[in-house]
């Protein structure tokens, strides 16, 4: 397994960095680093976690996340390993505040950026007409070369930090408490999640994984992942509802077994709690035109 604690990704003798992936899944390690970063998905489908939040991440999704915040873009590809040649493709970028200078952030011209910056610790979804427009210019980046590039940048973190198009992620109260030999327990535990969370998962077979007791690693999840370890497991499978109402158009009893839940009352009412809406409603909000 990788380091979980990466090198930064921009060499010193360039202001930032632009690649554009593709893969046959997006890095499966959980890790975190001390760049700001923007991600463009532009193939591929899975989970994506963010601090302590979840959610399903699909083609189009912009995220924008600050430094030293956890993150993952787990793919179903890696999920279903084997299965089908679709690849993972997408575009991410690597800045540092170097790129515009600790002074002029600190001028009044600066200070929406400032905004946006802080609001980044806890991640960034880029929604609405924002994303479209922001998307093209994100697709055309890794070809602009020089400082036409850095311009670029500069105009789409200006577009960023005056709209309201942005839903902050992760939990108001989310600081990131892991070490180096956290990030890779935690690894193994999402890893095990995602391939087993349609049967019964007990938190004995997770501290046997860990090498911990159950109650050690009850308190161990919820002070890194903000949240109890039965919640976790509730999202990634409610997650996992959600890709199916709307991709595999099934209705929610379906849904509900095939995401590992026992009872549909107690699907129901874990979907609400989680999405605030129904089944019903969330697959009538996101069926196609």
């Amino acid at each position: 397994m990788k380091s979980a604690l990466q090198k930064s990704p921009i060499p010193e003798n360039h202001a930032f960095v632009v690649s554009h992936l593709k893969e046959r899944y997006f890095d499966p390690n959980w890790h975190f680093h001390a760049e700001y970063q923007i991600f463009m998905v532009l193939k591929g489908a899975g989970t994506r976690f963010i601090g302590d939040h979840v959610t399903p991440f699909k083609p189009g999704d912009i995220t924008f996340t600050g430094p030293n915040l956890p993150h993952l873009w787990r793919s179903d590809e890696l999920t279903n390993f084997g299965i089908g040649e679709e690849h993972c493709e997408g575009i991410v970028v690597y800045f540092n505040e170097n790129l515009i200078g600790k002074s002029f952030l600190q001028t009044e011209e600066a200070l929406r950026l400032r905004q946006l910056f802080k609001k980044s610790l806890r991640g960034l979804d880029v929604t609405g007409r924002t994303r479209e427009t922001v998307h093209q210019m994100i697709a055309g980046l890794p070809e602009l070369n020089g400082f036409t590039g850095v311009l670029e940048l500069l105009n789409i973190l200006n577009m960023l930090s005056n709209t309201n198009d942005l839903e902050p992620l992760a939990s108001p109260g989310y600081t990131n408490s892991l070490k180096e030999g956290d990030t890779e327990r935690m690894n193994k535990v999402y890893a095990y999640v995602m391939q087993n969370f349609r049967g019964k998962i007990t938190v004995s077979e997770l501290a046997e994984l860990t090498s911990m007791t159950p109650t050690s690693f009850s308190r161990y999840f919820k002070v890194h992942a903000n949240k109890t370890f039965s919640e976790f497991v509730s999202e990634i499978r409610i997650g996992h509802a959600c890709k199916l109402l709307i991709e595999k158009r099934i209705n929610a009893s379906q849904a509900c077994y095939a995401s590992g839940f026992q009872t549909l009352s107690n699907f129901n009412k874990q979907f609400k709690t989680i999405t605030k809406r129904t089944p019903m409603a969330y697959k009538k909000e996101y069926r196609p035109v």
